[in-house]
């Protein structure tokens, strides 16, 4: 939520279903190191460019907040997104699960006046705002607000300017209701997902390994940082989860299964299609102190997101779910981005800054002349979203002193 995002409530409109069998071969595109490269993508390389990219950003994540601090409507917004039929308490889900990311954005940010006053706006929101709802007996949409929002809550703690007292009982108390949620929706097998399982129940029955990967870091840090009466348990459970979806491949099933669903070729959970799930899963069990997530292993991951990175810019800005190559959807464009930042800031502080250059050229060419970004045309909180996402990648690459996060046992 992505998170996660993760991605986020904006990977909600998905459906498991392939692109089409008979696909043309995907068009060849110039790397960020090619000649040919786009003038953005040449733009876009040192940290200062990536400040400038970030500026803008933030700017647009100011102008577009609400007087009561929230972001993005609680309504469907686009004819385009009516074929889905989410239920109408999935919208207002939607909405948090975007302000949970813009929340996380804001926390990045530079400290200046106006971004401290939008983000304890933001805050005053999030934490008194009534907490959402299960749609339907198939819609579960309220997860991505959970996941988005217990990361938001659990950042927020951790940052020295929200340590006061006034502060830090309400984002505790928010952070812990949301922790019922996710606990109370934690699938028999461990994960989180969005929609219904194969039986219909209180407990839901169905979960992903990306909506599952973008909380576990915040949980680890809500037990081990901040000392929260959080279950480890949840957590634990979580990253068996994510562990069990891992493929030989290098890649994660998009959802478990006890026989893979890979059949080769052109499919979901082949390296190329999983190329956004890839970035969250590898972080979120290194940060889990999982020991078989070595640096190489991150490499590889890293390697194949930028190697194979056209068939992410192919499905960008396709209305469809899935309608890319390899069932890549639009909406995994800019949540993979950001987790990938994660990823390298993992690594040896020597080599992150060679992978950061090619992070922020794919993220710089996306921005709009308004200073935001989107990847999946629909309704206000996709664009809030993206955009909060890319901040998330930028920033990455502007913390040079960030620890290694060494694999431990296990």
């Amino acid at each position: 939520m992505p998170s996660s995002t993760i991605p986020s409530f904006v990977l909600a409109a998905v459906l498991t279903t392939t692109a089409h069998a008979q696909a043309p071969a995907a068009p060849a595109r110039a790397t960020p190191e090619a000649p040919e490269a786009t003038a953005a993508e040449r733009a876009a390389r040192s940290p200062d460019d990536a400040r400038t990219v970030m500026t803008k950003a933030a700017r647009y994540l100011v102008k577009e907040q609400r007087k009561d601090g929230s972001w993005c409507s609680d309504a469907i917004e686009t004819l385009s997104e009516a074929q889905f039929g989410f239920a109408k308490e999935t919208w207002y889900c939607f909405k948090l699960g975007a302000n949970g990311l813009a929340i996380q954005a804001l926390l990045a940010l530079e400290d200046t006046p106006e971004h401290r006053t939008a983000l304890e706006k933001a805050l005053q929101y999030f934490c008194t705002t009534r907490i959402p709802k299960r749609g339907n007996e198939w819609d579960v949409d309220y997860a991505w607000a959970a996941v988005e929002g217990f990361a938001a809550l659990v950042a927020a703690a951790q940052d020295p300017r929200f340590q006061s007292k006034e502060w830090m009982e309400p984002i505790q108390r928010r952070g812990m209701e949301y922790f019922a949620v996710l606990e109370s929706i934690q699938e028999p097998m461990g994960g989180w997902g969005y929609y219904e399982g194969p039986v219909v129940s209180r407990r839901p029955t169905w979960s992903t390994s990306f909506t599952t990967a973008s909380v576990v870091p915040a949980l680890v840090d809500a037990e081990t940082k901040l000392r929260w009466p959080v279950d480890p348990k949840v957590k634990e459970r979580a990253v068996r989860y994510i562990q069990r979806c891992a493929l030989p491949n290098g890649a994660y099933e998009y959802d478990l299964n006890a026989i893979p669903r890979i059949k080769g070729g052109e499919h979901i959970n082949n390296v190329k299609g999983s190329l956004g799930r890839i970035q969250v899963c590898n972080w979120a069990r290194r940060r889990a102190g999982d020991a078989s997530v070595t640096d190489d292993k991150l490499r590889q991951g890293l390697e194949a997101f930028f190697d194979h990175h056209k068939f992410l810019d192919e499905a960008r800005l396709r209305p469809i779910p899935h309608e890319g190559y390899y069932a890549v959807a639009a909406y995994f464009y800019f949540f993979g981005h950001a987790y990938a930042g994660e990823v390298i800031n993992l690594l040896p502080a020597a080599e992150r800054e060679a992978w950061h250059q090619k992070l922020r050229a794919e993220i710089a060419k996306c921005q709009w002349k308004d200073g935001s970004f989107m990847d999946f045309l629909g309704s206000d909180h996709m664009g809030i979203a993206a955009t909060s996402f890319s901040i998330l990648a930028l920033h990455a690459g502007l913390k040079p002193d960030a620890p290694a996060s060494a694999p431990t046992a296990k």
